[in-house]
């Protein structure tokens, strides 16, 4: 089993080795909770890999947004290279609870549109994590939401040995019953098809496929390959296949479980009776019956986690199992930004609980489904070992059970703290697009920050007539499509992007020359102190840094901001003073922020993962493939997965014009 091993292309500096020994020996010696308050800039994210390689136990880093935890996930998988790093968030780009509003007798069915991409991932961190120990996984609050039992997932794993006995229809009844969909005419990830002798498989967490060669009843050979290319990647003498959903179940399970729900519905059923609630009895009734059938027929329904503490066996009242459980006991969490991530955490718990408090006291669901929640803060802390919370402003709560803190405000490219300047509110837009004239002419970016949507909205338009290319980022854009706007704010497709509340922590752009705050006098939690100090830093990773607070008083929060700023400044210059450094702009490659999405494990070669170029494949390879994901589109239309149908029809699209170049090219 591999250790956690960093690059060797990096090493700590400034504040960084005092910063990682003293967190490392608070690890070692068992102490709970620390806190690494590291200024913007002076690489903490690189100061935890090195944690985590110190103490060589699997860790979880806890990000508040999925485009935080997407840039933190590329940056771990470039410091260990030859480990598994996942993401874990959310799978849905879009998600509309389960809800009922008594005052309207409205229903509002559970809407969702999932990400297969991101659900791969996930898929991918839990089997990693009952499969090796060189595991980091960076997630967002996503990991404190129920998901099925470990045990239960563990054991339905399916194991396949060259030379090994093993019935063949035994087999592809086990993948069906671990939720694996038979194919035949198209592989997918979930899917397999059989070929006589051949089982080809290709397992929910991953973009490359298996073909297991059977020889009566023994495994004869299992050959790791490309399913879009064909293009055998290794041979293998065994393969692990995780099931392909984490709520799993076993016959034996769902036939107690079906007991238990029936037993409770029937006293659901005679609570409502007697109260006089017909309408509700009879709406329990028929729902949770239908649920059944489906459960006894498939293994699987709709809201199946609904019914997730009966079939875990767990007592009513109980934390449900969440990614915290698939680790194993000596893990240690980090909590990035920590100031956001842990109110969040915090929260999580009691709007979930009051939408479906509603949904049983008015026979949409039974009292059981009360229990398939995220987890409460003190369930939290129980589940978690050791903890450390990493920020530049960390809260009170962190820094009151924290025993030891370590401060990291040297920034190894000698960088200072931006300087910050005040302008009065009066003409504060055409002031601004000025200085974002300056910034365009030297080929730098510049982020503003707006109090409202509308107000973002509004000043996004009026830079696009005045000729400065704006995007504006905001809370309904989809994961992916939020990564890459980032990325292309990065590589110079446009120069200003407009936000409310989407740019202050963590986001790293060393392009970034100018941030310019509006309304910086108007008090509130948008610009209390910790949300200036955070804003300022995104100007701290470029040499000509600069800050615009448009106020036209004093708060106490842009004083507090003014003086930490300083203090901060003041011991940069001295370090670079004494170390004869000449400050100069972070380097950093625009590397897909979002290129994780396509990669697999170390061990895949890069150029056989779906989504890469099609360079060097011959004529002949590029027909086959057009063939096959012309085979993948049909399928799709007939899943009625038609957004997806379509992204497969441009991609066909293409692949015919440089099959039309190739014939045109001269012999």
């Amino acid at each position: 089993m591999p250790e956690l091993r960093t690059t060797a292309l990096y090493a700590p500096t400034g504040d960084q080795p005092a910063a990682i020994e003293t967190i490392a020996a608070g690890i070692e010696s068992g102490e709970r909770y620390q806190t690494l308050l590291g200024a913007t800039g002076t690489g903490k994210t690189a100061t935890m890999a090195w944690v985590i390689e110190k103490v060589g136990r699997p860790a979880l880093v806890i990000a508040h947004n999925k485009t935080l935890a997407a840039q933190l996930c590329n940056e771990f998988r470039e410091f260990f290279p030859g480990n598994a790093v996942e993401y874990f968030v959310s799978y849905y780009d879009y998600y509309q609870p389960e809800a009922y509003v008594p005052q309207a007798d409205l229903y509002i069915e559970k809407d969702s549109s999932r990400n297969d991409d991101i659900d791969r991932l996930r898929h991918a961190a839990t089997s990693n994590l009952l499969s090796r120990r060189d595991v980091v996984i960076v997630a967002s609050v996503s990991c404190i939401y129920g998901l099925g039992s470990p045990e239960e997932y563990e054991q339905r794993v399916v194991f396949l040995t060259t030379g090994e006995a093993q019935d063949r229809d035994l087999v592809l009844r086990k993948l069906v019953d671990i939720q694996y969909a038979r194919n035949d005419a198209v592989l997918g990830r979930g899917r397999f098809r059989v070929r006589g002798d051949v089982l080809e498989l290709q397992p929910a967490y991953s973009e490359t496929a298996y073909r297991v060669s059977f020889f009566g009843d023994e495994v004869e050979t299992i050959t790791h390959f490309d399913p879009l290319t064909g293009e055998a990647l290794s041979r293998l003498d065994a393969i692990t296949i995780f099931p392909a959903t984490q709520y799993v179940t076993s016959k034996p399970t769902i036939e107690r479980a079906v007991v238990e729900l029936r037993s409770e519905l029937g006293e659901q059923i005679r609570k409502f009776e007697a109260d006089g609630r017909m309408l509700e009895a009879h709406r329990i009734r028929q729902r949770t019956e239908y649920d059944l059938e489906m459960m006894q027929e498939l293994g699987f329904c709709n809201g199946i986690e609904n019914y997730s503490r009966i079939l875990d066996g767990r007592p009513p009242g109980s934390a449900p199992y969440t990614l915290l459980d698939y680790f194993p006991s000596d893990f240690v969490v980090f909590v990035d930004e920590s100031h956001q991530t842990v109110p969040q955490i915090g929260g999580m718990y009691e709007g979930d609980r009051s939408r479906k408090q509603t949904l049983v006291d008015f026979g949409f669901r039974l009292p059981s489904a009360l229990d398939n929640r995220p987890l409460r803060f003190d369930e939290f802390l129980a589940k978690v070992p050791q903890m450390v919370f990493v920020s530049a402003t960390p809260g009170s709560w962190e820094l009151r059970h924290s025993t030891r803190v370590a401060e990291q405000l040297i920034r190894p490219t000698g960088i200072v703290d931006p300087e910050v300047e005040l302008r009065p509110t009066l003409n504060q837009i055409d002031d601004l697009l000025n200085e974002i004239r300056r910034r365009e002419q030297a080929g730098e970016r510049t982020l503003v920050t707006t109090l409202t949507k509308k107000m973002a909205e509004d000043l996004t338009d009026y830079l696009l007539e005045a000729g400065v290319r704006t995007r504006y980022l905001h809370s309904e854009i989809d994961t992916l499509e939020r990564i890459q706007i980032i990325r292309d704010l990065r590589l110079g497709e446009y120069d200003v992007l407009v936000g409310v509340n989407l740019l202050r922590e963590g986001l790293d752009l060393p392009e970034v020359s100018l941030v310019a705050i509006l309304d910086a006098d108007k008090e509130g939690f948008l610009r209390g102190q910790t949300a200036l100090i955070q804003t300022i830093g995104r100007a701290a990773r470029n040499v000509n840094g600069k800050v615009l607070m448009y106020a036209d008083k004093h708060t106490e929060a842009i004083k507090y901001a003014l003086e930490e700023t300083d203090r901060r400044r003041a011991k940069q210059l001295a370090y670079n003073l004494e170390h004869g450094i000449t400050p100069s702009s972070i380097q950093k490659s625009v590397s897909d922020i979002a290129e994780f999405l396509t990669l697999e494990a170390p061990h895949v070669p890069r150029g056989s993962r779906r989504g890469r170029r099609v360079e060097g494949l011959d004529r002949g390879e590029l027909e086959k493939l057009v063939i096959t994901l012309e085979e993948e589109m049909a399928a799709a239309a007939d899943e009625l997965r038609f957004e997806y149908a379509a992204k497969l029809r441009d991609e066909i699209k293409e692949l015919r014009s440089e099959l039309a170049a190739t014939e045109q090219a001269p012999a």
